[in-house]
């Protein structure tokens, strides 16, 4: 595989939060926490943010040609810790490695949705960085300056499947009853092999199951996502509905699995509207919201799931036997 390499054009940082970033000649990252005094360090998902310096000449570009008298952005404008050339931050996968020095980063999040407006859009009606911005874990310290060389090592074929999973349930989201069926599901999961990188809970909101289904699946890139309750007859279950509207491919045969194999155990499995699906290369698999619900119908469809995720990101051979 050939060596992908960019080049460091800047670094920026801000003291706090909601401040505009400015740029520094060099900058110190800490293992597990970020850049040394950057406002957005800390003990999450998203300590480094990066965006690549030829999308901001792009915007430059588009601004200059609206006339508008706007002034161009600059480093640190659209609120990135590390602008640099030369690669397609948009276009690789989560999980990648970013070398500069002994400096290890890791990608961990494509994008993000853009709660609050920022200046520059409230300026332009436009920022590029929820779009085109990627972030970044710190997996080793050091020191970066201005000019030097970035290499991306993409993530191997074989690297262990990431998972998150999603509880459904209107009481469970105010606190009037113990989810069971989310953690029993990602512990499953971990069993399996999978690494778990996140387990929410919801109400029963078609609009924010939607969100939450997009945002891990295109952002975070996991590889198989378990929405757990919400699938009955209820008017209130809008699971299926919420997957079916995010979905970009049907994947009927592991739903109907699970509720043919139910039917040994109960008849109201009949009565679950469960779907499967993909988006993109994430494979969605509702669940019921039942602890046991849930372990019986993982034990019937998680060793195979492997095979078809694998198949979906195109890092696995056909599945038709001989």
């Amino acid at each position: 595989m050939q060596e992908q390499k960019g080049k460091i054009r800047a670094l920026c940082i801000s003291e706090a939060r909601g401040t505009v970033k400015q740029a520094v000649p060099k900058v110190t990252l800490l293992k597990d926490y970020g850049i040394e005094g950057d406002a957005h360090a800390g003990n999450w998902h998203r300590q480094v943010s990066l965006l690549a310096e030829e999308q901001v000449v792009a915007f430059n570009q588009r601004i200059a040609a609206s006339k508008a008298g706007i002034a161009p952005a600059v480093a640190g404008t659209f609120g990135e810790n590390i602008l640099l050339s030369g690669l397609d931050l948009r276009n690789l996968p989560v999980g990648s490695i970013l070398k500069a020095g002994t400096v290890v980063l890791k990608l961990s999040q494509i994008g993000k949705e853009c709660h609050s407006h920022c200046q520059i859009f409230h300026r332009v009606g436009d920022c590029i960085m929820p779009r085109e911005g990627v972030f970044a874990t710190v997996e080793q310290g050091g020191i970066l300056t201005t000019g030097m060389d970035i290499t991306v090592e993409l993530p191997s074929p074989n690297a262990p499947l990431r998972a998150a999973v999603m509880t459904l349930s209107d009481k469970g989201s105010v606190g009037q009853r113990v989810d069971t069926s989310g953690p029993q599901a990602a512990k499953m999961l971990a069993q399996a092999g999978y690494e778990v990188v996140e387990q929410v809970l919801l109400p029963d909101v078609q609009g924010k199951i939607e969100r939450e289904l997009k945002r891990l699946a295109d952002s975070w890139q996991v590889d198989l996502f378990i929405p757990t309750g919400g699938t009955g007859m209820s008017p209130r279950d809008v699971t299926p509905e919420a997957t079916l509207a995010v979905a970009t491919r049907n994947v009927p045969g592991i739903a109907e699995a699970i509720r043919a194999g139910s039917m040994a155990i109960t008849k109201r499995a009949m009565l679950s509207r469960g779907v499967s699906v993909l988006r993109h290369s994430t494979l969605i698999v509702n669940l019921p919201g039942s602890k046991k619900a849930v372990e019986e119908a993982l034990e019937m469809v998680l060793p195979t799931l492997e095979h078809g995720i694998r198949l979906a990101k195109g890092t696995d051979g056909e599945c038709g036997r001989t």
